[in-house]
């Protein structure tokens, strides 16, 4: 019965912080500096001639194609494009433009590593700063376990990490029909799955961007709550995150001839490399990926919970 009160207690202390309402003001002035810029200065003419573009695209992987690649991962990319850009022109879908509401929308997905960066920073203090502060000692005098105190904030963490991508699904909406208007329910995206070219929507298809997007931010949040869980430093864990959070994909890519790296966190936070691309190591398939976060998730969770509940917090 003390569980909600502790769990509203924990968004308090979120929500009441000057620095978050700063964090949230800053991602919707990006997302609104993003759409002017897209708006004013970017000038995108994707879909003029886009028939003599994409025949031109067919051309180039073809001849790249021809003249062979070095691994079969970037010659399966490809055939995939190669077969997207056929299907494209023979049944005259016209490529979805940047300077459009959808368009906007799908390329705010490539800002969701903003608020990654800021869950990050909740996250990393959300525990440690209970014990730079002593006031660890008053919250875990109350009638609740460890465990339940632990779970409060790991909670109250994620439900901020879920309202900024639904800040930034909500905001890019209302910008993209207002900077760019055209609510085009027909607009088609196009993929490569199954062995062949599937149709879908391209409101389902941002939506599933943004799905995917949360899977990596849920993970890398969970391992910055981890880190400041064990180590009661939210520096350190700020740090060590973002650190892995841009330096993770470059190694992985680095690395990627080799089998063992698919067993690395960041060779599998990113879900849309099997629906949108290839696996970043040959081989790889998407109920992989799925159980190796699950039992990274597994791990970060049991080194939370059991270095929280035995601590000793009088040192």
């Amino acid at each position: 019965m003390h569980f909600p009160r502790i769990l509203q207690n924990e968004n308090i202390k979120i929500y009441h912080k000057l620095g978050t309402w700063i964090m949230i003001g800053i991602m919707v002035l990006i997302l609104l500096v993003f759409a002017m810029v897209s708006k004013f200065i970017i000038n995108d003419e994707s879909n003029v001639d886009w028939e003599m573009k994409t025949q031109a695209e067919i051309t180039q992987i073809e001849n790249r194609l021809n003249e062979g690649v070095a691994f079969k991962v970037e010659q399966d990319y490809l055939e995939q494009e190669l077969a997207i850009l056929s299907y494209r022109l023979s049944e005259d879908i016209p490529p979805v433009s940047s300077n459009s509401m959808w368009g906007f929308m799908a390329d705010t997905t490539n800002l969701v590593g903003i608020a990654t960066l800021f869950t990050i920073v909740i996250a990393a203090s959300i525990v440690a700063s209970e014990f730079s502060t002593g006031t660890i000692k008053l919250l875990l005098i109350r009638p609740v376990s460890r465990g339940k105190i632990l779970l409060a904030k790991y909670l109250s963490m994620i439900g901020f990490a879920f309202m900024m991508l639904v800040l930034m699904f909500s905001a890019s909406f209302i910008f993209g029909a207002t900077f760019f208007g055209g609510f085009n329910t027909e607009a088609l995206y196009l993929s490569y799955s199954n062995g062949s070219v599937q149709e879908q929507s391209v409101l389902s298809y941002i939506i599933s961007l943004f799905g995917y997007s949360s899977i990596e931010l849920i993970m890398i949040s969970t391992l910055a709550f981890m880190i400041s869980t064990v180590f009661r430093s939210s520096s350190l864990a700020i740090g060590f995150s973002l650190f892995l959070m841009f330096t993770g994909p470059q190694f992985v890519q680095l690395l990627s001839s080799y089998d063992w790296v698919k067993y690395i966190l960041f060779a599998n936070t990113n879900l849309m490399q099997y629906v949108n691309g290839t696996p970043a190591v040959e081989g790889m398939t998407m109920s992989f990926s799925i159980m190796m976060l699950i039992i990274y998730f597994v791990i970060f969770t049991i080194l939370s919970w059991t270095i929280f509940k035995y601590r000793d917090v009088a040192v």
